[in-house]
């Protein structure tokens, strides 16, 4: 199968799920279910994993490791960015009716994004190749910054893209139903759901800027890193609506996502003196991140035992 037809073939695809779930699964606004976001995600994980087997046959093992690896990068990172999301939703008090039309318009800004930043990625890496250097150390940097930030001091009236907003549209002083804009007077008005989707689209952006990085690390075959990027976010809603007032139980998962980052880092900035096999960078990564799951569980088991 040609490169084109896999790009084409893989396109109607996802272009095909987003039309079912809008359109047909989530018609009407409603509060998503705990037990309908685990259905979910498991059917996202399960086609991630068919996909791979796909990928196995039609690209040779290595291909398919690259993706798996990329995969579970993206899916760790993107859990991390969950937890962001859970934050900006909390603070705007946005009614669970209307979570899935937002994480739906935010996710699908995401992936325009994503194609962007993967194809001028690669093609910055074949054509300068030294940047591989400042991808490795901007990664090793992110990795040490995440364990010295302040989680505790999120605000996001005071982000410079929330202000943005406010100055550019009237706002509406509540929610306008599911509605992103309304007609006053005679006068376009956005409302606070609008400036939640701006939101999460400036969050993944930022999260973007480290993924990306990152995955370019395992493989620099922008069909792979594309398809890893685009199945890790097609499953981030119902994995929100899954871990939704669980968190507590990922305390510790910060930590293995920056000894991830780290590595794959170093990683790349070693690549042109050692190639560190990719079956050694996906054990790495299963292993760092069960332990940080397991760590966080047994402490939150230890508390509730205190209480």
């Amino acid at each position: 199968m040609s490169q084109t037809s896999l790009w084409i073939g893989f396109n109607v695809f996802v272009l095909l799920m987003l039309v079912l779930d809008l359109g047909v699964f989530h018609r009407k606004s409603k509060a998503i279910t705990v037990k309908e976001a685990l259905i979910w995600t498991c059917v996202w994980v399960f086609m991630a994993f068919l996909f791979n087997v796909f990928v196995y046959y039609q690209l040779g093992e290595a291909k398919a490791f690259e993706f798996f690896t990329g995969y579970l990068i993206e899916k760790s990172l993107s859990v991390d960015n969950i937890f962001v999301i859970i934050m900006i939703f909390s603070y705007f008090n946005v009614p669970p009716a209307y979570q899935h039309k937002v994480l739906f318009w935010g996710i699908l800004g995401a992936l325009v994004m994503r194609v962007c930043f993967i194809l001028a990625g690669v093609e910055l890496i074949h054509k300068f190749h030294w940047l591989i250097y400042i991808f490795g150390a901007f990664l090793v940097f992110t990795g040490i910054r995440i364990l010295t930030q302040d989680d505790s001091k999120f605000n996001p009236e005071k982000n410079p893209v929330v202000k943005f907003v406010r100055r550019l549209f009237r706002v509406t002083p509540g929610f306008e139903e599911d509605k992103f804009f309304v007609k006053r007077d005679n006068l376009l008005w956005a409302t606070p759901l609008f400036v939640v989707v701006v939101m999460i689209e400036a969050t993944d952006l930022i999260f973007a800027v480290d993924s990306i990085p990152a995955i370019l690390a395992v493989s620099d075959d922008s069909f792979i890193v594309y398809t890893s990027n685009v199945f890790a976010i097609l499953g981030l809603r119902s994995l929100y609506f899954a871990l939704a007032g669980i968190e507590k139980y990922f305390v510790y998962l910060k930590y293995g996502l920056s000894a991830i980052l780290i590595f794959v880092g170093v990683k790349m900035c070693v690549s042109d003196f050692y190639k560190i096999p990719v079956e050694i960078s996906l054990a790495f990564i299963i292993l760092t991140l069960s332990l940080a799951i397991l760590a966080s569980m047994a402490m939150q088991q230890r508390k509730d035992i205190e209480k």
